[in-house]
């Protein structure tokens, strides 16, 4: 086997960037982006990583990661996207959506990448869900549902694949410090804040070193951590 190599979706989100860059000290890194081509370009050549650009909700797209699986070792499906909206005003498109990029598309990668996983008897995957996929969120049903979906997925698959070695784990983070909270007004985010028991805001960095726990610890699988401030 060659180097080991890890592949990251939504690699130049704000959690993306802190997965590539805690993953990259030890891993050939291969990480996934849709449409920020300058800041994956930044990304590549900061840590050496290798981006791909592909939209997760296209299965065809999807395959472009699929070549990389024979040295992968460590596989973290981080990326996703949101959407505030009524249950009553959320499209048709905007619900498939919404599960292709969040659902789907850790189930199709994860089926390809571990097929190589499970031959060598050795790998970890770790998941990433929201604090809404464990508790719910009024007016984000479709995107509470596709990360519940993710944690639901990961207890599974982490029954199934024990035999063979491999850990599969999911990371719950809480509101973190990030584009996808752009939308939050001041009072807003300050509402979140005084809900958080830490009366922090938590940063990118706190879900990688979650992540590293997960990578190092071999006898931690089906799991599902929290790792909002104590939000819930």
């Amino acid at each position: 086997m060659g180097v080991r190599t890890a592949i990251i979706t939504g690699g130049t989100g704000a959690i993306g960037r802190a997965l590539v860059s805690e993953f990259a000290k030890d891993y050939n890194v291969v990480f996934s982006y849709h449409k920020n081509e300058e800041a994956a370009e930044e990304l590549a050549g900061k840590y050496g990583a290798t981006p791909v650009k592909c939209d997760l909700a296209d299965a065809d797209d999807l395959k472009k990661l699929y070549e990389y699986a024979d040295n992968c070792t460590l596989l973290i499906n981080n990326a996703g996207i949101s959407q505030i909206k009524l249950l009553g005003d959320i499209t048709d498109s905007e619900w498939q959506r919404m599960v292709d990029v969040n659902l789907s598309a850790v189930f199709l990668l994860t089926r390809e990448i571990t097929r190589a996983m499970i031959r060598r008897k050795e790998g970890c995957v770790i998941n990433i869900s929201s604090v809404w996929g464990v508790h719910g969120a009024s007016c984000e049903t479709h995107y509470s549902a596709a990360k519940a979906g993710v944690i639901g997925f990961t207890k599974a698959l982490a029954k199934k694949l024990g035999p063979s070695r491999i850990r599969v784990n999911c990371i719950a983070p809480g509101v973190i410090e990030s584009p996808m909270n752009a939308h939050l007004n001041e009072d807003e985010m300050r509402e979140l804040t005084d809900s958080t028991p830490l009366m922090r805001i938590g940063k990118p960095e706190h879900i990688s070193h979650a992540a590293r726990f997960f990578e190092q610890n071999d006898f931690t699988t089906g799991q599902i951590l929290g790792v909002d401030g104590g939000f819930y």
